[in-house]
């Protein structure tokens, strides 16, 4: 099907996100996920690249790039046929520095912002704990004023880019006893040598390449001009960049589901059961239109929801409806292709092998497919 979504500058775009990954993604995957890490001259060279923070101000290293740019890099990330960059890059690119353009002072953007947006930094947005996810105004890590300083401690798990990053965008409480909770949540750059702080990384079931770990912060000093916007602007900022951070994750389920689709047509047309290709089967051909028909319905909705939110219309029902859906069909899709796979799609050396536990986490990050049903149900006036 045909879409208006995107104009010939990112169409141009898109040629040049997709030929860096085919030379420097595509050789590289198996090594990295075996090494658990993404190397740093990766980050580097998106960032010469041009492919990090293209949408903020040139001033910062930009080139106020519209939204719709975001859309196009997800689709390319896809490509490379592994969650775990994929999830590292938009961690960086699309759910932690935005909080600093977002809130950021002219001197706080170029401090942290600028090196972001060139690969010499690299960025997290640590927000869950180990008692609270969705429920960010819950959240029990404390930042106590000091005078010039804040003394932070507490606790943070499942932070992606947490472990190898260099910039921590950590929600806190300012205000632990603000009624209501959520006016008490404050944002704070904490930069990842500071002392008192000491990372986990933790072991996953897929997703190998992109580091994922659990942070602890025990009387950590930072300085009072760390605060990103005011105290209590926290919960604001990170509810309205939810809706980023799940169009962002349906783009990628869309795209995964896609590719694997895509593996899984030609593997079906080549693979011989009973003196025909499997794909001539119907019990295969017709699973195969089930899965195709599955992500184009996705990928109807969730263009949709990209166009209006690149307009500014709040579609927040919308996004949150898109990311249930586009994260469960990922899955069913992942499910189907190593069912028709076979054996081989048991083979971690084949995508569709590794792909199926990589997808496992888009119905739970960003928050859970149980949690967008709440949101669509309370938009709804239920």
């Amino acid at each position: 099907m045909q879409y208006d979504l995107f104009s010939s500058e990112h169409e141009q775009f898109r040629q040049q996100v997709r030929k860096f990954f085919a030379q420097e993604v595509a050789p590289h995957v198996a090594e990295w996920e075996k090494n658990r890490e993404i190397p740093r001259k990766f980050w580097k060279d998106m960032g010469a690249m041009g492919f990090l923070g293209f949408c903020y101000d040139p001033a910062y290293g930009g080139v106020g790039a519209d939204p719709i740019f975001r859309v196009v890099l997800c689709e390319e990330l896809a490509r490379s046929m592994t969650g775990g960059i994929a999830v590292a890059v938009e961690g960086h690119n699309d759910m932690a520095t935005t909080y600093i353009n977002l809130l950021g002072s002219h001197e706080q953007k170029l401090k942290w912002l600028t090196p972001c947006t060139t690969g010499e930094a690299v960025c997290a947005i640590a927000v869950t704990e180990p008692g609270t996810g969705s429920d960010v105004s819950a959240i029990t890590a404390r930042a106590e004023k000091k005078g010039d300083y804040y003394l932070i401690n507490g606790q943070k798990t499942f932070i992606t880019n947490g472990h190898y990053g260099d910039l921590l965008v950590t929600a806190v409480k300012t205000d632990p006893k603000a009624v209501p909770a959520y006016q008490g949540v404050s944002l704070i750059v904490i930069e990842k040598n500071t002392p008192g702080i000491t990372s986990r990384k933790l072991e996953k079931i897929g997703g190998h390449s992109s580091d994922t770990a659990e942070i602890f912060f025990e009387d950590v000093k930072v300085p009072v001009g760390n605060l990103l916007g005011g105290e209590g602007q926290g919960f604001y900022a990170i509810m309205k960049n939810f809706s980023l951070e799940r169009l962002v994750i349906c783009v990628l389920c869309v795209s995964i589901a896609e590719a694997i689709l895509d593996k899984t047509i030609e593997y079906a047309q080549s693979r011989v059961a009973f003196g025909k290709p499997i794909a001539k089967h119907q019990v295969i051909k017709h699973k195969l239109v089930d899965m195709a028909t599955e992500i184009e319905l996705n990928r109807a909705l969730t263009y949709q929801c990209a166009r209006n939110y690149a307009a500014g219309v709040d579609v927040t029902k919308e996004i949150s409806m898109a990311k249930a859906s586009a994260a469960e069909m990922a899955n069913r899709v992942a499910y189907d292709a190593t069912q028709i796979y076979g054996g081989y799609g048991y083979m971690a050396e084949y995508d569709v092998a590794r792909l199926y536990p990589d997808l496992r986490s888009v119905s739970i990050a960003g928050g859970t497919t149980e949690i967008m049903k709440e949101i669509v149900a309370r938009l709804m006036g239920l």
